[in-house]
C-alpha cells in the first residue's frame, strides 16, 4: 500500500532518521512513537509529501488515496462545517466545483454536455450522491450536533474544530490515513467512537499519539523512532514496551557478565604473567581478554524522569469535607451545591465533559478562588499541593534561572539539593540555568512536578497533569502518582492514567453528580445505568 525505501531526513547536521525501509500494508494500524524531537510528525510529513527527504523515496500504490489530519485549525474558517468535511476528498471536491461551474453557464455547449456526463459518472463512482449524508454520519459520531452543520468553521470552538477536521480526514474511506495526535482535545465519547471506527477500518492507518490506551486499543504495529532509526515492531504499545524493557535488561545482564569475565582474566594475567610455569596460560588469557567485546549500547533519545512524591506526614481519618459548594463564572453556574466527603486513601478522578467544573473546584480547594456559597474543610493533618491546568502565572516574566525559580519553594536553599530535584525531571547541568520565562509547555509541567515533590504534601490536586508531556514522562508521572501514599484529586484525558490510579469516580453533570467508588473501566461500562438513575 505505502512503501518507504532508503529514506533519510536531516535538519542541518542532525540526522533524524537514516536509510528507512518499511512497507505499510492494508488492514494494519501503525502507532508511531519516539521521544519529543525524535521526528514523529516529520516522518508523517515525509510520507504525505509535505517534506522532502534528503534521499530515498515514498511510493503510494497507484490509484490509492491518502488523507491527512489537518493541523491548521483556521484553514477552513470561511467554509461551512459539512463542506469542510467533504473537502477531505480532493478529487470529489474538484468534481463538485467543476459541475457547479458547468451548470451555471448560460452558453452551455455540446462539449460542456459531454464533459458534464463524464463528471457525473465519476461523481457517482465516488459515491458523491451520499457525500453529505456520509459527512453528517462522521460528524454525529464525533459529537458535532446537527445544528452546527451549516455554520462556518470560524464560529466553532477549538474542540469542535478538531472534531470536524478529524471527520474530514476520515471522509471517503481513504486508502492510507495519517493521523497526528487525533485524540488531542477529544472528549471521552469521541475517543471511544474513534477507537471503534479505526478497529473496523479496513485500510492502512499511521498514527502519532501520546495516549497509551488508544495505542493499545487500535494498533497492530508500533513504529519506533530512536537511535536515528525507524524500527517496526509487531503488536501494540504494551507489547513494544515490555519487549524493549526485557531487551534492555538482557543487555545489561550480558554486560555485567562480560565485565566480570574481563576482571577475572585481568586478575589472572596480573597475578601470573611473571610466573614462568603460568606464562603460557597468562598469554592465552591475554588473547581472550583482547577479543572480549562488550555489546554496543546505543544512546537512546528517550529520557525517563524520576517522579516520587513523599509525604512529610501520614493523613489522619479526616481528609476533606465539601458541603453545598456553589460557584458562578461569567453568568454560568459551574458548581451547584456540590457535596462530597473525601476519605483517607481516596484517589478521586473527576471525569466527563464538564472540565471547567473540576478546574473551578480545584481552584477553590487550593485557595486560588472563593465559592459563592457553601463550604469546604480540610482535615488538620492534611497538606495540599496543586498542579493547575494553566500554570503560566508561575513562569510569566520570571527572568530567573530554574534553580532560583525552584528555590522559592524549597525549605532547603542549598543549590545541590535543589539541583537534585530538577535533575529528577531532566534539568541537569546547563539545563538547570535556563530562564523560567522561556520554557515549553512540557518543561513547565516538569518544573511544577519538581515543586510538588519538594512540598512533602500528603494531598495531590492534579488538573490534567500529563498534558504537554511525552510518553516517557507520562509513564514516569503515572508510576509516581500510582505509588503515592497520600490521597489524590485529579483529572486527565489519558484513560490509562485514570484507570491505573483512581479508586473513585466523580462526574459533575448539569442535573446532578455521579459519585462511585470503583475503577474507571467499570464506571464506563455502567455509566448509562448511572445516568438513567440520575434522571
Amino acid at each position: 500500500m505505502l512503501d518507504v525505501t532508503n529514506v533519510t531526513v536531516r535538519f542541518g547536521g542532525r540526522v533524524l532518521f537514516d536509510e528507512v525501509n518499511i512497507s505499510f500494508t492494508q488492514g494494519n494500524c501503525y502507532g508511531i512513537i519516539g521521544a519529543n524531537g525524535a521526528g514523529k510528525s516529520t516522518f508523517l510529513k515525509v510520507l504525505s509529501g509535505e517534506i522532502e527527504s534528503v534521499k530515498g523515496q515514498v511510493n503510494l500504490a497507484p490509484g490509492r488515496r491518502m488523507a491527512v489530519l489537518e493541523q491548521d485549525h483556521f484553514k477552513y474558517d470561511d467554509y461551512p462545517v459539512r463542506d469542510t468535511v467533504i473537502m477531505g476528498h480532493k478529487r470529489l471536491t474538484e468534481i463538485i466545483e467543476a459541475k457547479n461551474l458547468l451548470y451555471a453557464k448560460t452558453d452551455f455547449s455540446e462539449e460542456d454536455g459531454l464533459l458534464l456526463g463524464d463528471l457525473e459518472g465519476e461523481f457517482a463512482e465516488l459515491d458523491g450522491w451520499s457525500a453529505e449524508s456520509n459527512a453528517e454520519i462522521l460528524l454525529q459520531g464525533l459529537g458535532i450536533a446537527a445544528e452546527l452543520f451549516e455554520m462556518k468553521m470560524s464560529e466553532l470552538t477549538g474542540g469542535q474544530k478538531v472534531k470536524v477536521l478529524l471527520a474530514q480526514a476520515l471522509f471517503g474511506n481513504p486508502d492510507v490515513l495519517l493521523l497526528d495526535e487525533p485524540t488531542n482535545h477529544l472528549d471521552l465519547d469521541a475517543c471511544r467512537w474513534l477507537e471503534e471506527y479505526l478497529l473496523d477500518f479496513e485500510n492502512t492507518v499511521l498514527v502519532v499519539s501520546h495516549d497509551r490506551h488508544f495505542l493499545n486499543k487500535v494498533c497492530t504495529h508500533i513504529v519506533d523512532i530512536d537511535f536515528s532509526k525507524v524500527t517496526l515492531f509487531q503488536g501494540n504499545y504494551d507489547f513494544w514496551y515490555e519487549y524493549t524493557q526485557l531487551s534492555l535488561r538482557q543487555m545489561k545482564d550480558q554486560t555485567k557478565k562480560i565485565e566480570a569475565r574481563r576482571k577475572e582474566l585481568q586478575d589472572f594475567i596480573t597475578r601470573f604473567s611473571a610466573n614462568a610455569s603460568k606464562s603460557k596460560q597468562a598469554t592465552s588469557r591475554k588473547k581472550l581478554l583482547e577479543n572480549l567485546e562488550l555489546p554496543e549500547v546505543l544512546q537512546s533519545s528517550r529520557r525517563y524522569p524520576f517522579v516520587n512524591f513523599t509525604p512529610d506526614r501520614e493523613i489522619g481519618n479526616d481528609v476533606l469535607f465539601v458541603n453545598d459548594l456553589t460557584k458562578t463564572v461569567n453568568g454560568r453556574k459551574i458548581l451547584n451545591q456540590l457535596t462530597f466527603t473525601m476519605e483517607k486513601g481516596d484517589a478521586i478522578a473527576f471525569v466527563g465533559e464538564n472540565e471547567v467544573a473540576a478546574t473551578t473546584l480545584f481552584d477553590i480547594l487550593s485557595g486560588v478562588s472563593e465559592p459563592d456559597s457553601g463550604s469546604y474543610k480540610w482535615g488538620i493533618t492534611t497538606s495540599q499541593s496543586y498542579l493547575p491546568k494553566d500554570n503560566g502565572s508561575f513562569f510569566d516574566n520570571k527572568e530567573i534561572s530554574l534553580v532560583d525559580w525552584l528555590r522559592q519553594y524549597s525549605k532547603d536553599q542549598n543549590e545541590t539539593y535543589i539541583r537534585g530535584f530538577l535533575g529528577r525531571m531532566l534539568f541537569s547541568g546547563e539545563e538547570a540555568l535556563k530562564k523560567a520565562s522561556v520554557l515549553s509547555g512540557g518543561e513547565k509541567v516538569r518544573c511544577m512536578l519538581s515543586k510538588m515533590m519538594l512540598s512533602g504534601s500528603n494531598i495531590l490536586i492534579l488538573d490534567d497533569p500529563i498534558n504537554h508531556l511525552d510518553l516517557e514522562a507520562i509513564t514516569a508521572v503515572n508510576e509516581g502518582v500510582k505509588a503515592f501514599k497520600g490521597s489524590i484529586l485529579f483529572t486527565s484525558h489519558d484513560r490509562e492514567f485514570v484507570q491505573t490510579i483512581a479508586n473513585r469516580i466523580i462526574e459533575i453533570l448539569p442535573n446532578g453528580v455521579i459519585d462511585k467508588r470503583m475503577e474507571y473501566d467499570e464506571y464506563l461500562e455502567r455509566r448509562g445505568e448511572f445516568l438513567s438513575q440520575l434522571g
